[in-house]
């Protein structure tokens, strides 16, 4: 385990707590009630409004620095309540990342440290834990009117991070899926809250783990894909008043995947990378060589590093649908995965592939009755597949968005685009009817992003967010199974949740969990 840099300073002295005192900052602020709030300087004797008091500043430690942390950094740098003072990652400075776009990456970051030549000449997607480390102490440098800032430390492995790092009380866990269930557990057992991007973990014992641990040690999380539901509560409301009477489906599409699904596994043997660290990013998982086709985005195609697309986007989609219908896992889930041919000696044969998702399938999960609601299935589409157009869209010669969702009840349909509208009633003329039936408004556009307030929120000590990790067991069921059965070529599963089984095809519970390098065990 190897140390980049030193241990974060500043040279204010409110922002370097005592080490001989009895608690930690750690225990600090997670201590609450009276003695903590004595403890705190108010903010209003420091500074202005927007000032915080180091002692009431979450410390955050970043796990994992791709290309999706880059885009997520600006909001949490803004912040006045967290001060990030590490950053961790088995990649130094890469050239491997992928993007969406070419220098998009680094054009956000020009923006955000509002320096227009910054990396010019560098002809490749930046990230890495170095290139955090600059990000941060630039940002912060600016932010205070100095021309240098020096206070953020850099670590190859979490687990050094965790031990040393004695005052952070926050960890923001962004590597590839298979790592997910390994850092959270072990930040939550040191007694730091965690926030974490999709999913909780690539398999379903492990994600119940990640719960175990968040609901046992009574600590505050919070799942970034989560939502307040905000966007669907209408949907939920024309459920509720019976505007399509009994909901009976639920349909759900999109146009992930945006990487490669390999079809093979690579047999070429490159070179490591140099400032890459193979061994460390493989982590739980077994010894194979090293290839780019696994890293970075790619690692979203394979079920040992991946959880495909549904894990990538439905966990945005779904959140709400499984907070509000109170949705438990399902109790069977099913699946139609493409194929791949190739030719062998002048033959066509199918590959048999049980290491990569699929490049397009479709999804079918049973949820039984609960309460009043009754039995739902719940479908999933992805690489371009979508439902058929439905006949409320084809008397308007309409076509189903890109990516989206459509509730499905026995008398009537609700079709919810991912482009920020309001779900609808179709067709049209629905909609105006049960607009003026209920006093309904007219939509307003909502541009709001409160993740970062969420969890911020609950980290110093508020109400549990509305992505507290306890809430996130029977979706992570669902993801999770969906993947075993693409893996098993689209077999139906069966499955007992008090007993975590799939009861009808024994050899699939294999796949609820994963062969362990030693030492990794959870």
């Amino acid at each position: 385990m190897r140390k980049d840099a030193s241990p974060p300073t500043d040279t204010n002295p409110t922002a370097v707590l005592s080490q001989s005192r009895s608690l930690s900052r750690r225990q600090f602020m997670r201590a609450g009630g009276a003695a903590a709030t004595v403890a705190i300087v108010p903010r209003h004797v420091l500074g202005g409004p927007r000032h915080v008091a180091p002692s009431e500043k979450i410390t955050l430690a970043c796990i994992g620095f791709g290309t999706q942390a880059i885009r997520e950094i600006g909001g949490i740098l803004a912040s006045p309540e967290v001060q990030i003072v590490a950053m961790c990652d088995v990649e130094k400075d890469g050239v491997n990342y992928l993007e969406w776009e070419k220098g998009g990456i680094r054009n956000g970051i020009r923006r955000l440290l509002e320096d227009p030549d910054w990396r010019e000449g560098h002809n490749y997607t930046p990230g890495g834990r170095d290139v955090g480390k600059e990000i941060v102490e630039t940002y912060y440098a600016r932010q205070r009117g100095r021309k240098r800032f020096k206070g953020c430390a850099t670590y190859v492995d979490f687990r050094e991070l965790l031990e040393k790092e004695k005052d952070v009380t926050a960890v923001k866990v962004m590597t590839p899926d298979h790592t997910h269930a390994a850092i959270a557990v072990a930040a939550m057992k040191q007694g730091m809250n965690v926030v974490m991007h999709k999913p909780l973990a690539n398999r379903l014992l492990e994600a119940r783990m990640v719960v175990d641990t968040a609901r046992a040690r009574g600590i505050a999380t919070h799942f970034l894909p989560a939502s307040d539901g905000s966007r669907l509560q209408p949907a939920l409301d024309m459920i509720k008043s019976g505007a399509i009477g009994k909901l009976r489906e639920l349909h759900n599409w999109s146009s992930r995947p945006m990487w490669p699904q390999f079809a093979t596994v690579p047999t070429d043997t490159p070179p490591v990378p140099p400032g890459f660290d193979w061994t460390l990013w493989l982590g739980p998982s077994l010894d194979r060589p090293y290839h780019p086709n696994y890293t970075h985005t790619n690692f979203r195609g394979w079920y040992e590093f991946g959880g495909g697309p549904i894990a990538d986007m439905g966990h945005y989609s779904l959140w709400p649908v499984f907070q509000f219908l109170d949705l438990d896992a399902p109790i069977s889930v099913e699946s139609t995965p493409t194929h791949v041919c190739t030719v062998t000696d002048q033959v066509c044969v199918r590959i048999n592939n049980d290491y990569s998702f699929p490049t397009a399938c479709t999804i079918r999960m049973r949820f039984a009755p609960k309460g009043d609601r009754g039995a739902l299935d719940l479908f999933w589409y992805d690489g371009g597949i979508k439902p058929p157009v439905p006949e409320e869209l084809l008397s308007e010669n309409k076509e189903l968005p890109e990516e989206g969702m459509m509730f499905i009840g026995d008398q009537g349909k609700i079709l919810s685009e991912f482009r920020g509208e309001e779900p609808q009633l179709i067709p049209e003329a629905k909609m105006r009817a049960y607009r003026t039936e209920y006093n309904v408004a007219e939509p307003a556009r909502d541009e709001r992003d409160p993740r970062n307030a969420a969890w911020i929120k609950a980290f110093k000590g508020g109400p549990a967010s509305y992505g507290d990790f306890t809430l996130a067991g029977p979706i992570s069921d669902a993801v999770n199974l969906a993947a075993i059965s693409l893996r098993l070529g689209g077999q139906r599963l069966l499955f007992d949740t008090a007993s975590a089984t799939i009861t009808n095809v024994p050899e699939a519970n294999k796949f609820l969990t994963r062969d362990y390098r030693s030492g990794w065990e959870i």
